[in-house]
């Protein structure tokens, strides 16, 4: 699979690097479509450390660029129109150490999607240094992860994709049965 994937990426690995990150920023903007597939491809191309470093760094500046582009629409639309809402004052006068700590915890959270947790912060007070930094602290736990999962499926030999499916199947189906019950006693209550 590794190899069929190779033959349609540039020879040019700075190429390849320079496309991931623009691809990444691009993602980040739109806020909707998952980056996995930039990671695989740099984990296809590269070894597994600059990969991690060339995804680390097309994920930061996705969130550097549409933070400010999400921030001027949102300034623009907000004195455009004259929203005030009470969610918007309080994220306004959120403290610059619990924003970034919320940053950091939303970021490692994988089951958020990564343009909500952008646009809360543009709509915050918080500025882009502490954004940048609390965003990229963030992103790299989650990134480890995405690089181990991604790393793993393509070390999966044939027998190795039944066992998985197995497993896979085996935990959803507890996950099921854990959220049944948990939505029964919920009822009972």
């Amino acid at each position: 699979m590794r190899d069929l994937f190779i033959e349609y990426l540039p020879e040019n690995p700075l190429i390849i690097a320079i496309v991931t990150i623009i691809a990444n920023i691009i993602i980040a903007i739109f806020g909707v479509l998952p980056s996995a597939f930039l990671t695989t491809i740099n984990i296809i191309y590269f070894d597994l450390k600059l990969a991690i470093i060339i995804s680390i760094i097309g994920e930061s500046l996705g969130a550097i660029v549409s933070f400010i582009l999400y921030r001027k629409g949102l300034n623009r639309f907000t004195a455009k129109y004259k929203i005030q809402s009470h969610f918007l004052k309080k994220l306004q006068s959120t403290t610059k150490s619990k924003a970034v700590l919320l940053i950091i915890l939303l970021r490692i959270l994988p089951f958020i999607p990564s343009g909500a947790v952008t646009l809360t912060a543009a709509l915050s007070s918080i500025r882009i240094i502490p954004f940048t930094i609390a965003s990229t602290i963030g992103k790299i736990p989650s990134l480890l992860i995405e690089v181990y999962s991604i790393n793993k499926v393509f070390s999966i030999n044939s027998s190795g994709w039944k066992e998985t499916i197995i497993y896979t199947s085996l935990i959803l189906l507890l996950l099921y049965i854990l959220k049944y019950f948990r939505n029964k006693r919920k009822l009972k209550q």
